[in-house]
C-alpha cells in the first residue's frame, strides 16, 4: 500500500462511518416525533383526563416541555399530522426484530385508527401522477431511512395523497435534497408530469439537474441541532471564516459606544413553516429600534439584500414594540479581497428616519475597512 492508497482507504472510511452516523441520527429522531405524534392522538382520544384539557392539550404540552428543543407549539401539530399521514411507521414498533421503545412504552396493535389502513408493502409503479392513491404507498422502511424528518416536513403540507406519493417515489429515487425537493414542487413537477406525453423523458431531464442530498445536510439540519441539544453554530468548525467573522463583527460594534446593545446571535425566526437564522441581532437604545446584521462570505447579489428586507419586515409586524422605531438592517458582503456594505430600510417610509439611521450607525467605509482587515488576518 503506497501513501495514496492509505489516504483513499482512511477518506472512504471516514465517510462511510459519517454517513452511518448521519443516517442514524436522521431515523431515530424520525421515529421520535411519529412516537410524540401517537401519543397526543391516542391522548385526544383515549386520555383518562383529556376532559380536562379539551383543545388546549398541544398548548398546555407545548409550556410543559419548553425546556426540550423541537418541542414547541408548531413542532408538536407537525409530529401529530405525522402520525395520522404516515401510520405505517407503526409497522416498524410491532414486527419480529422491531426497534424497541423504552421501558413502560408501547405501541397498540392497531395504529393509524383515524385514517384507513394500507400495505406497508406494495409495488410501486408509473412516475406519472395517473395510478390509484390506494395501491401505492412508500414502505416504513423506506420512509424513515432514505428520507430526513425536514423532507417529510415537506411532503406533509402536500395535501392530496396522490400527489405526496409521487413526491416520495421522486426524491428516494433521486436522493434530492430539501432544496430540491421544495424546488420540484414549487416548479409543479408533479402537474407537468401528468400533462407530459413522456413523462419519462421529463424525469431523465429533471435527474440530470437535481441537487442530491449530502451527508453535511444532514448532520447540519435544524431538526437534527434541536434533538441533540445543540445550537446551529456549535457543529461549525472554530475555523469557518464565517463564524470567526461574527466573532470579531460582534465586539466590534459593541465597542463603538453608539448604544448597540446585543440581544442575539444567530437568532432563529419562523417565517410561515420555514425557521430562518438572523446573524446578529442588536437593539439600540438611542434609536429605539432594531439592527438586524447579516454577514454572508460571498460576492454580493440580490438574494442577500431580499433576504435581509424579509427579516426587516418580519420584526416590523412580529417584534416592534408600539414605542420602537422601525427596524433597520446592515448587509456585509465580502468576496475575496473586497468588501461591501449595504444598508436596508424596509418599509421606512420616513426618509428623515433613514438619514438619522445613518447617522448613528456605522459608517460604510468603517464597516469595510473592518471586514477588510479582518479577512487579511484570517488568511
Amino acid at each position: 500500500m503506497n501513501f495514496e492508497a492509505l489516504l483513499q482507504s482512511i477518506t472512504g472510511l471516514h465517510q462511510h462511518f459519517q454517513q452511518q452516523a448521519a443516517k442514524a441520527i436522521n431515523v431515530q429522531l424520525t421515529l421520535r416525533n411519529w412516537m410524540v405524534g401517537f401519543y397526543i392522538v391516542e391522548f385526544e382520544q383515549h386520555g383518562e383526563d383529556r376532559a380536562i384539557y379539551g383543545n388546549s392539550t398541544i398548548n398546555t404540552l407545548a409550556e410543559r416541555l419548553q425546556h426540550y428543543k423541537g418541542m414547541d407549539r408548531r413542532a408538536l401539530y407537525r409530529y401529530k399530522e405525522f402520525y395520522l399521514v404516515y401510520p405505517q411507521v407503526g409497522s416498524l414498533f410491532q414486527k419480529e426484530g422491531a426497534i424497541a421503545l423504552p421501558s413502560g412504552l408501547q405501541i397498540p396493535t392497531k395504529v393509524g385508527s383515524l385514517i384507513p389502513q394500507f400495505e406497508h408493502n406494495v409495488k410501486v409503479g408509473s412516475l406519472t401522477p395517473k395510478f390509484e392513491e390506494s395501491d401505492y404507498q412508500i414502505s416504513a422502511k423506506q420512509l424513515i431511512e432514505k428520507l430526513s424528518f425536514t423532507h417529510i416536513e415537506q411532503l406533509l403540507a402536500i395535501v392530496e395523497p396522490q400527489k405526496r406519493a409521487f413526491y416520495e417515489i421522486e426524491c428516494i429515487k433521486g436522493t434530492w435534497s430539501v432544496r430540491e425537493l421544495k424546488r420540484q414542487i414549487g416548479s409543479l413537477y408533479y402537474e407537468r408530469s401528468g400533462m407530459s406525453q413522456k413523462p419519462e423523458q421529463l424525469s431523465a431531464i429533471t435527474k440530470q439537474g437535481a441537487e442530491s442530498s449530502r451527508v453535511r445536510d444532514l448532520i447540519k439540519s435544524v431538526y437534527t441541532f434541536e434533538f441533540l441539544g445543540l445550537n446551529p453554530k456549535d457543529a461549525v468548525e472554530e475555523s469557518d471564516l464565517e463564524t470567526a467573522l461574527l466573532d470579531h463583527l460582534q465586539s466590534f460594534i459593541l465597542e463603538m459606544g453608539h448604544g448597540f446593545c446585543l440581544e442575539a446571535r444567530q437568532k432563529k425566526i419562523l417565517i410561515g413553516d420555514e425557521y430562518f437564522f438572523v446573524d446578529l441581532v442588536f437593539y439600540h437604545r438611542i434609536l429605539k429600534c432594531h439592527v438586524l446584521v447579516e454577514l454572508k462570505v460571498e460576492a454580493f447579489n440580490h438574494h442577500n439584500i431580499g433576504q435581509l428586507n424579509t427579516y426587516l419586515n418580519y420584526y416590523k409586524a412580529e417584534v416592534q414594540q408600539p414605542d420602537d422605531n422601525p427596524p433597520v438592517g446592515i448587509l456585509l458582503v465580502t468576496d475575496k479581497n473586497k468588501a461591501l456594505v449595504e444598508y436596508a430600510t424596509a418599509g421606512i417610509d420616513n426618509q428623515l428616519f433613514v438619514s438619522k439611521y445613518l447617522l448613528a450607525l456605522p459608517g460604510k467605509e468603517v464597516l469595510e475597512a473592518f471586514i477588510q482587515n479582518e479577512l487579511q488576518q484570517l488568511k
